[in-house]
């Protein structure tokens, strides 16, 4: 019997298979009711065959919920987050990778424990700190960082920082030590080295980060809730609630909205597939 045809392989493919029907059935579905016409669903119930197939939901979602200007919301957001976790964190794991000092241990313990804590328990003090900050005019069009958009940044960062520091530290420990000591020969000093050296050999670890980061804050629902009062401030995983009426919510419409809402991740992830996987088996070859 060859390899391909025994009962442990074959039954591993069927396992597979019905794993990822399991996993991508919610999306089809959703996929399914959004090209479907309300009068349809009400007639014949969501788990029939189709009358007929039409986009008209997917264009009154992107029109109703005003989806280009949350977009934007998301976009001034998620990018400066992004930017500044992924800065941050590598000067940080270049500090406790690259130097031993007395609290080098500490300070990544310190960093690695912030994942430990649900965001739920600080939700309170924070909402009540971000109340009594106060804000500059030329910082932010909101007095207080309570209700602006820097201050949903500012929750990311800290929030996500703990994640990279931890990934990107103990990628940097596999980086030759030999190479910042040639370039400290060569009169780089420590940013340079840094900059030059070790930031450019981490681009794969990087791209991977860069690709969950992403997902992660982009579809943030609970700080937006919290933090942002104003409407015309909310994210994209806001905008949904302008497709749902006090007493009528039409299902097709939603899941078309949410389908569009999530497809600039969909988008990222497909971009940055092959430097995303690249990034976690790192490593996972050698001895």
């Amino acid at each position: 019997m060859t390899a391909a045809f025994r009962p442990g392989r074959i039954a591993l493919h069927v396992f597979l298979v019905l794993t990822c029907l399991v996993t991508l059935s919610p999306l089809l579905w959703a996929l399914y009711a959004s090209l479907r016409t309300y009068d349809d669903t009400a007639r014949n119930g969501y788990f029939s065959i189709a009358e007929s197939l039409t986009f008209d939901n997917f264009t009154s979602a992107w029109t109703t919920a005003d989806l280009p200007h949350y977009y934007l919301n998301t976009l001034i957001v998620t990018v400066p987050a992004l930017v500044l976790v992924l800065l941050l964190s590598s000067m940080v794991a270049y500090g406790v990778s690259r130097y031993s000092f007395r609290f080098n241990l500490v300070l990544l313990m310190l960093f690695t424990a912030g994942n430990l804590l649900p965001q739920q328990v600080i939700v309170t003090p924070l909402y009540r700190l971000y109340l009594l900050t106060p804000l500059p005019a030329w910082l932010s069009d909101s007095e207080l960082l309570l209700d602006s958009q820097l201050g949903l940044v500012l929750i990311h960062v800290a929030f996500q920082s703990g994640f990279c520091v931890f990934v990107l530290s103990n990628y940097m420990k596999t980086i030759p030590a030999e190479l910042g000591e040639a370039a400290r020969v060569d009169g780089a000093g420590v940013f340079r080295q840094y900059w030059q050296v070790i930031l450019p050999l981490c681009r794969p670890a990087l791209a991977a980060l860069a690709t969950l980061e992403f997902t992660w804050i982009y579809n943030d629902f609970l700080w937006a809730l919290v933090l942002i009062q104003t409407g015309d401030k909310m994210p994209i995983t806001s905008a949904l609630q302008n497709l749902k009426g006090t007493f009528f919510v039409d299902n097709n419409l939603v899941a078309a909205g949410s389908l569009l809402v999530a497809l600039p991740t969909l988008v990222v992830f497909f971009t940055l597939q092959r430097q995303f996987i690249g990034g976690l088996t790192l490593g996972s070859t050698k001895g």
